[in-house]
Order: structure tokens, then C-alpha cells, then sequence
């Protein structure tokens, strides 16, 4: 029996981008929704990876593409990476019937322009007729494990009081760190069984995923130790230096070529998703670092690279610090993305940082410290304040907000004006 669909974020910006454009790609790493999602907003379905009908859809493409694309609209075409040449006649077939609406892709890897046969015609770049969308695994709202008293919009609407209290305890979110925001292990029957298929996703990474997106043969050891690497400078500016050295540890030989290649391979599949760094006009000459902070799309991936438990976690509060907030982050994207914002991170030559910089189009910025327990907050509010007294607000703008994301109980405003959250009593 198929479970009962529980509702995403991006419902309502699918929604909308089917009303403004003629087709829509969601793109995010496999195992994620996608098509789920696509689904419940499609009129007719063909998934191009149904290893029933794979040779038909071979044929059919070799014959007259068009010939995939019909059907009830709109129309989800599953996976089309592989079948490139969909992508141009999709953009066809929008500018020959007109209006909005007509399909949703979806994809789980970038195809190169690079791995283009010889003879076959180039992909147009879809602009006009076809808008990305990003999906992202569940947060902590989408899997119901948030109270959502505390609303990100509400926070740049002009909201300025807030009370809050936290649905999980700490054991709770190391729990969902591990499990991550992946449906299927959201609704595993018991932990053991969701932390096994984040394992199998990650062995199916390493083993099958990373090869594909561009052909290339990758030794499957070699890319769980770039895994690993990464996983155990999740949530720093760690240079790609420093990941050479940690990795030569066990593997003299590789080179910044080829770490860089692993390492754009894991992004072409969605998997690695690095915060980039906020530049923002200050009152003085001052060096941002724009280095990017590492991440990937999920924590649970980091966990289970690592062979993490939450009984782990719990005993070594560094490494959990730093994959709450990777959490952070994650859930974060996702609420920022309906506000039509982006999250980035700030630092500067001085030390001064914060964890996230949630910026919207119009100009509106929030600041956030994330920080699991309470004896950082005093210290974290007081670098909030800092930044705020940096940064060039006749440029800029004043803050909507500044805020500590907590794994803490409670939420409230402070008497400086930073608003301390937990994670789990926010919403978008």
C-alpha cells in the first residue's frame, strides 16, 4: 500500500512556477520526493528509468521524441537526464503550443554538455520556457518534528515577540541528524531501519551515482574517502589543501585535480551543496573570507559516512555542533527558498562570523548564530550585535532579525533584541 503523501514545502512554488512557465525541472539529489511531488500536481506520468519499457523509450527517441512527451498535461517525464535529447524538445514543444503548464522534469544529476554524442544538435538553455526548481530532503517542519511557533516569514514581515518551545531534546535531534530528512527513512518503522537506508543511499553513491553523471570510472574507495573527508570538516571553511592532507593520510597519491573532480561529481548528483559566502557593503574597508563553508544536501549523509550514531553524537558535542548545523542549514534552505531568499555564511579577517545569512531579492537580511547548547548564547548574541554595528545599513539595510538557532527548549526574544530559536519550533 502507497503511504499517504505528506506535503512539501515546494508544493507551492510548483505550483506557481507551473502557472508563470511552460515546463518546470525539479532538480535535487535522488531518493529526495521528486517525483512524488511532481506527481501529485501531474495529469499523466512516463518515468524513462522503468526498466520495462527503457528499450521502447530508446526507440521512441531514435524516431520522434515528441513521441514521449504526450500525454495529459501537465506532463512529468521522470529522470529525463537520461535522455538528454528531451530537453530541446520539451522547449519545442512549449514554444509551439504556448500558455504554461505543459511539464514537469525531474532530475537527480546534471548532464554534461560534454558527454553530448557526436552529431547530436546542443541544449538550448531553456530560458523562457523552462524554470529550475531545487528540492531538498524534508526539514524538520515538512516531517512534522517542528512545532512552527516561530515563523521565518513572520520574522522578516516585522514580527518582534516571539515564545517558543522546542519539540525535540538533544537525543531527539541526533536522532534526526542521523536519519536525515529523507522520506523514506522519515517514515521507517524503527531508527535501525531508517539509518539502514541512508546507508544503502550512500553505498549507492559511492558505487553507482558518482560514475554515472559523466561516464567517468571512479574508484568507489577513493570517493567514500572524499566522503569522509568532507564529512569530518562538515560546517568549516576547510580548504581543499587541508582535504588533500587528511586524505593522503590513506591515499598518497591523489592529486587537487582529482579531488576536485570527485568533488564535482558529488555536486552534479546533488549530494555535496557548499554555503557560499555573504559580501555585504560595511561601514569599513575590511576582507571578507569568501570561502565557501562545507556541506552536503543532508547531515545524515555525514553520519553515515562516518558510521555515526546518535549515541555517538552524544558523546562528542563537537562533532555534533557542527552537524546540528549542518541540520540548520538544511532546514534553513528549504524556508528560505519559499520566501524567494538563499542562505550564506559570514566571515571576517577580524574572526567576527555568522553561521547563516538568510538574504531575500528585495534586500531584507536576517543573521543567525547556530549553536546546539545554552552556554554559547550569551557569546553568540554579542557577535550578532557586532555585525550589526558593521555593517553599512544606509546600503544594507537594517536586519529583520538577529537570531540564535538553539537545540535548546525554549524560544524568546532577549533584552538586546536577539531572538533565541529552536530548531524545532521553526517554520518557513
Amino acid at each position: 500500500m502507497r503511504a499517504e503523501y505528506r506535503k512539501r514545502i515546494v508544493d507551492e512554488i510548483l505550483a506557481f512556477d507551473l502557472e508563470c512557465m511552460g515546463a518546470v525541472l525539479i532538480e535535487g539529489p535522488k531518493w529526495c520526493g521528486k517525483t512524488r511531488t511532481g506527481e501529485e500536481q501531474a495529469k499523466s506520468i512516463i518515468k524513462l528509468q522503468d526498466p520495462d519499457n527503457v528499450e521502447k523509450y530508446r526507440a521512441a527517441m531514435k524516431a520522434k521524441p515528441t513521441m514521449l512527451l504526450e500525454g495529459p498535461t501537465p506532463r512529468l517525464v521522470d529522470e529525463w537526464q537520461d535522455f538528454p535529447l528531451l530537453w530541446n524538445a520539451v522547449r519545442h514543444l512549449v514554444d509551439e503550443r504556448g500558455g504554461a503548464g505543459h511539464f514537469i522534469l525531474t532530475g537527480s544529476a546534471v548532464p554534461p554538455e560534454e558527454n553530448k554524442k557526436e552529431g547530436e544538435p546542443p541544449r538550448h538553455t531553456g530560458t523562457g520556457r523552462i524554470v529550475r526548481m531545487r528540492m531538498r530532503p524534508m526539514t524538520l517542519w515538512e516531517s512534522g518534528e517542528s512545532t512552527g511557533e516561530v515563523s521565518l516569514a513572520a520574522l522578516f514581515g516585522g514580527q518582534t515577540e516571539i515564545s517558543a518551545h522546542a519539540r525535540l531534546g538533544l537525543e531527539d535531534l541526533a536522532h534526526a541528524i542521523c536519519r536525515g530528512g529523507w522520506p523514506e527513512s522519515v517514515l521507517a518503522k524503527t531508527p535501525r531501519a531508517a539509518y539502514m537506508k541512508v546507508a544503502s543511499y550512500v553505498d549507492e553513491v559511492i558505487h553507482e551515482d558518482v560514475h554515472r553523471v559523466d561516464g567517468v570510472e571512479r574508484n568507489p574507495d577513493r570517493v567514500r574517502n572524499v566522503l569522509r573527508s568532507l564529512a569530518r570538516n562538515i560546517s568549516t571553511l576547510t580548504t581543499a589543501e587541508t582535504l588533500l592532507k587528511d586524505l593522503r593520510t590513506n591515499d598518497p597519491t591523489i592529486c587537487d585535480k582529482t579531488l576536485a573532480s570527485y568533488i564535482n561529481a558529488l555536486r552534479k548528483i546533488f549530494v555535496v551543496e557548499d554555503e557560499p559566502a555573504w559580501s555585504p557593503s560595511l561601514k569599513s574597508r575590511l576582507a571578507i573570507r569568501t570561502a565557501v563553508k562545507r556541506q552536503f544536501v543532508d547531515p545524515s549523509i555525514a553520519t553515515a559516512v562516518l558510521g555515526a550514531t546518535p549515541r555517538r553524537l552524544m558523546n562528542d558535542f563537537r562533532s555534533f555542533g557542527s552537524l546540528f548545523e549542518s541540520l540548520c542549514v538544511r532546514d534553513l534552505r528549504v524556508y528560505a527558498q519559499l520566501l524567494d531568499g538563499e542562505v550564506r555564511h559570514y566571515r571576517d579577517q577580524t574572526g567576527l562570523e555568522a553561521d547563516v545569512i538568510v538574504s531575500l531579492k528585495d534586500g531584507r537580511w536576517g543573521a543567525i548564530e547556530v549553536k546546539l547548547g545554552a552556554g554559547d548564547i550569551d557569546a553568540a548574541a554579542k557577535g550578532l550585535n557586532k555585525l550589526r554595528g558593521k555593517v553599512d545599513v544606509s546600503r544594507m539595510g537594517h536586519p529583520s532579525f538577529l537570531m540564535v538557532l538553539t537545540g535548546t527548549d525554549l524560544g524568546y526574544k532577549r533584552d538586546d533584541g536577539v531572538i533565541v530559536c529552536p530548531i524545532s519550533s521553526l517554520k518557513p
